[in-house]
């Protein structure tokens, strides 16, 4: 067996391991290889369980692993990999009993017939590609699914009816697709069927009225089908015209959703297939089980009917509440409600959600669902639960100090530290790549552990597209201005391309408000006079611009048991804040050509910390 998972490790696979002919189980996942799979995994005729998900690996499916010919398991999932499936790949992996996952990749092309040869196999995933064609009827065959999930690709005709014979199958994600016709009535008898998502394709219609379809649950989503009608007044769709014909002139629909559905279903798989808990995801049961979708009433009931005493924030799409779980021993959340009268505040929502399907760091606050549904008089609902940080953001300890308390130079370091950690897995290492867009204090939160997070996703943007050498464009095609004022660069507010440049100049404007303690909205700042401009007249002294909390932790007593030992160590720290005072500025460059890329910043801010741990960490 070969164990290499939740590792840093980069650099293509060795060809090499295809040598060890006795291997039986393999998990490279969650690394930074890249470059293409081995041909010679093919040699492993022995292997049966096979994670290579969450990398950065591109280029084709290699056909040769259909010498795997034993394995039981194969994910491949969150990848760059290209072009179609291999023919005859899927005939000779018919072992396969546990899990197909080729999900989040850009695969084309159709799904191979042989597909039906999975007579074994319960989950099948192949959502969030690029492809097209129809669904293949031989996926009859394939008797024991539990889990199908085709969603996000281009898949067009009707769903085929041999998938009647699918009857132990427990969820259907087909959402996002190009699919026609009328919605097979052999959904109502699988009674194992938990979730249904049939959303934003193109069918029509009546809707089914018995089994799944009963009951307007959180588990069924059919928006976005604009022609589909229905017989019964339960599910808030439109009625069916008199003498209905069954696929013409239907009547608009209106949204069906209590749970956005792409995102639900992404979170949560993501999070069943999770092998380890960490201490803060503690509102997930340590089976990894999935946490109960929760409805209007749920929500309300959890946040004492949104009072104003659960209010711990509010911003320009949402409000922001605290709740518990009655069920999870008072465990804590908090909820964002979006203000969906505001402009901008439903597309923030599915912004949002779009962006905390696709990422997952130890340094971003997770989500736990999301709920698109209307309240009791009819309004739109929409709302996402987070992981609750119960200490703060930064910009509380930076400005209210009072009572989050004071942060220490080795914090300050730790939190630039997570940050740009952040920043360089979104920017690299994030497929697709993506801009946050909003960087600030006030989106920097602490969990329990004083772990620094960034959150409030409502305002990111993918990047489009990758380049010939396995990197990403660094923009996209939207333009601004985008984010909060002082943190904006300022060619979003020429019209310029939303770029990782742009996400640079923020961190850079953070880090100086950081060790300075002046918000770039100061009073002081006026006339083009800007904290970038305070710092850089400053320099190399930097005693009166820094944060008096810091000052004070610089000509405080060390304890040193020299006087000669007390101010080398003075030294050593000033050094570390004048290296930081330097990043800032130079991030914070008018020009983005003139701004590092998140790499060089992220080895920089680590060489501070790992100076500052050596030389001056146990004198501060």
């Amino acid at each position: 067996m070969l164990y290499l998972q939740d590792n840093k490790i980069t650099g293509p696979i060795p060809a090499s391991i295809g040598k060890l002919h006795n291997l039986y189980a393999m998990d490279l996942s969650k690394n930074w290889f890249h470059g293409n799979i081995p041909a010679s995994f093919g040699n492993l005729g022995r292997l049966s369980e096979l994670y290579l998900q969450e990398n950065h690996l591109s280029g084709a499916i290699p056909a040769d692993l259909a010498g795997c010919k034993n394995l039981l398991a194969l994910n491949l999932s969150s990848n760059i990999l290209s072009g179609p499936i291999p023919d005859g790949l899927f005939g000779k992996l018919n072992q396969l009993s546990w899990l197909l996952d080729l999900s989040h990749n850009q695969l084309t092309d159709s799904i191979p017939d042989d597909v039906g040869s999975f007579i074994n196999l319960k989950s099948l995933n192949i959502s969030d590609n690029n492809i097209s064609g129809r669904i293949p009827s031989t996926l009859g065959s394939c008797e024991l699914l539990q889990a199908l999930r085709l969603g996000g690709n281009s898949l067009e005709g009707q769903i085929p009816y041999s998938l009647a014979t699918l009857r132990g199958i427990k969820e259907v994600y087909f959402s996002e697709n190009d699919l026609a016709g009328e919605i097979p009535e052999f959904f109502e008898v699988f009674n194992c069927l938990e979730y249904l998502n049939l959303s934003f394709n193109k069918l029509d219609g009546p809707i089914p009225t018995k089994g799944i379809f009963a009951n307007a649950t959180s588990r069924l989503f059919l928006q976005g089908n604009p022609s589909l009608c229905t017989s019964t007044k339960s599910l808030h769709f439109p009625l069916c015209s008199m003498g209905h014909s069954g696929r013409k002139n239907r009547v608009a629909v209106y949204v069906l959703a209590i749970v956005l559905p792409s995102v639900a279903v992404s979170l949560l798989f993501a999070l069943f297939l999770k092998k380890r808990t960490r201490k803060d995801s503690r509102l997930m049961h340590e089976s990894s089980k999935e946490p109960r979708i929760r409805s209007y009433n749920d929500l309300s009931k959890m946040t004492n009917k949104f009072s104003s005493a659960n209010m711990i924030g509010s911003g320009q799409f949402g409000v922001v509440y605290k709740g518990s779980f009655p069920d999870g021993e008072g465990q804590m959340f908090a909820m964002k409600v979006f203000k969906l009268g505001q402009s901008g505040a439903s597309k923030s929502f599915l912004t949002e959600c779009r962006a905390l399907r696709n990422i997952h760091h130890r340094n971003l606050v997770k989500v736990i669902t999301a709920c698109s549904t209307y309240d009791p008089l009819g309004n739109e609902f929409k709302a996402l639960v987070l992981e609750y940080m119960p200490k703060g953001t930064l910009a509380d300890h930076l400005h209210t100090k009072s009572r989050y308390g004071c942060l220490s130079l080795g914090a300050r370091i730790g939190i630039a530290v997570d940050v740009a950690s952040v920043l360089e897995y979104l920017h690299v290492w994030s497929v697709p790549p993506m801009v946050h867009c909003d960087l600030k204090p006030s989106n920097i939160l602490f969990d329990d552990d004083n772990l620094a997070r960034v959150g409030d996703f409502g305002l990111a943007q993918f990047l489009h597209g990758f380049s010939s050498y396995g990197g990403h464009q660094n923009s996209t095609s939207l333009f601004g201005p985008r984010g909060s004022v002082g943190y904006i660069p300022p060619e979003y507010g020429m019209g310029s391309r939303i770029s990782t440049e742009g996400d640079i100049y923020s961190y850079g404007i953070v880090l100086l408000e950081m060790l300075t303690g002046k918000r770039p909205t100061d009073e002081l700042f006026d006339d083009g006079f800007t904290l970038h401009k305070y710092v850089e007249d400053a320099l190399p002294q930097i005693g009166d611009i820094l944060d008096t909390d810091l000052s004070r932790e610089i000509v405080g007593d060390h304890s040193s048991p020299t006087e000669s030992q007390e101010q080398d160590n003075e030294t050593e720290v000033q050094k570390c804040i004048l290296q930081l005072l330097n990043l800032g500025l130079l991030c914070s460059q008018e020009a983005p050509k003139d701004r590092p890329n998140i790499q060089d910043v992220y080895s920089e801010v680590l060489a501070v910390k790992e100076h500052f741990l050596s030389c001056c960490a146990k004198k501060t």
